[in-house]
């Protein structure tokens, strides 16, 4: 039988790696023809480190503002404190640095830029839905007036999507939302700005780009391109966290993790993902557990629970991982150890309490409903939530 299928690239015209950003970034603006550049960065990079300062005084003339008041997993209503400084500031180019906490940030405020959104109640109109027959619905979204080009200091990808996460704090559940243009039109990878960034957060987003690869590499529609990116990928992720958690000033590792980062990133919101994503997601916006954290205490437990029904797959991960013997659940643990990060949910501060709010709010997720073995009840999801407790 002839398979079908279809791969959709970024709207993304380059990615420039270890070139210092200050140097990226003006190279970047000439070459666009950019005015009126806006910076959108975290707090602590902006106000304890020179990088903003540094490509602001570059930019001079050029740049018309900032904002660095982004807060993690991405809250409605800091979207649209953002929005506000950008539509005073009218710029022609957006220049996002840090996590992806900005990134995703700059994304949201993108499509409420596209839609001319006034208020955070629009936006419930343009998040991903699941059909009652587990389809997508991808709302229509306009292109941006304006483009981000990225400098990413963590390692969770973000950069490389047009995929933003959004939480609605009312509801306590984290929407997706994703339009052509809303992505990085342009990355700058430069590893010597990210010393700055926490160890623990470093590892953590680390291990959320290995959840990226192994959730691609087990979709339960994986296809060639995804396949060769991601597993080659994969080990040379582990390697470079590996190194950098033994000695975090070694930029090489750090570049190479960004590389490879870039390589299992192929499959972000263009390959079917599963439930560790899909269960991740509603962490963060119940219990407020970091990104990376969520990955590190669920893709473990969630190839655990399909191994039954991707044994083939999952079998790819550990012949990459070099240890063919050892299940992949087992390896992506032992990884998780050696980093020194939280292997279980009880160390994350999720409480049982907390498991009947994210398995409802899982249970809309578009990710569990592609999960590679099927999920169709709350209890199925609990059964994951005990494992990984």
């Amino acid at each position: 039988m002839i398979k079908t299928g279809r791969y959709e690239f970024l709207a993304q015209d380059g990615v420039l790696f270890g070139t210092p950003c200050v140097q990226a970034v003006v190279q970047t603006v000439e070459e666009l023809g950019a005015r009126r550049v806006f910076l959108v960065s975290s707090q602590s990079l902006s106000r304890k480190t020179d990088v903003v300062t540094s490509i602001a005084d570059a930019l001079g003339d050029r740049c018309c503002g900032l904002f660095d008041a982004c807060v993690a997993h991405v809250p409605r209503d800091s979207v649209f404190r953002a929005l506000a400084a950008v539509r005073s500031a009218q710029p022609d180019l957006i220049v996002t640095v840090g996590g992806g906490t900005p990134i995703d940030t700059v994304k949201m405020l993108l499509i409420c830029l596209a839609e001319e959104l006034q208020s955070p109640d629009q936006l419930d109109g343009f998040a991903i839905r699941v059909r009652a027959d587990g389809s997508k619905h991808l709302p229509a979204i306009q292109r941006p007036p304006v483009r981000q080009i990225v400098i990413p200091t963590t390692l969770s990808g973000a950069e490389f999507s047009n995929l933003a996460g959004c939480t609605d704090s009312e509801r306590q559940i984290k929407d997706l939302f994703t339009a052509k243009e809303i992505g990085a039109q342009r990355v700058i990878l430069d590893p010597a700005i990210t010393v700055h960034t926490p160890d623990w957060l470093w590892l953590s987003t680390g291990m959320r780009a290995i959840d990226h690869a192994a959730e691609t590499i087990c979709s339960r529609n994986p296809q060639p391109f995804t396949d060769a990116t991601c597993l080659h990928g994969l080990p040379m992720l582990a390697n470079a966290l590996r190194q950098t958690k033994v000695d975090p000033c070694l930029l090489e590792a750090r570049l190479n993790s960004q590389l490879a980062v870039w390589l299992c990133c192929t499959g972000l919101n263009r390959i079917e993902w599963g439930a560790s994503h899909g269960i991740g997601h509603q962490l963060g916006a119940v219990a407020g557990v970091p990104h990376g954290h969520t990955s590190c205490v669920m893709l473990h437990n969630v190839l655990r629970y399909n191994q039954v029904a991707n044994e083939g797959r999952q079998a790819l991960i550990s012949q990459a991982l070099r240890r063919p013997d050892t299940a992949a659940g087992d390896l992506i643990q032992e990884l998780a150890t050696d980093l020194g990060l939280p292997t279980r949910l009880r160390d994350v501060g999720v409480r049982r309490e907390h498991f009947a709010a994210i398995t409802t709010a899982a249970m809309q997720s578009v990710m569990v409903k592609t999960n590679p073995r099927p999920i169709t009840r709350p209890e199925q999801l609990l059964e994951i939530l005990e494992q990984a407790w």
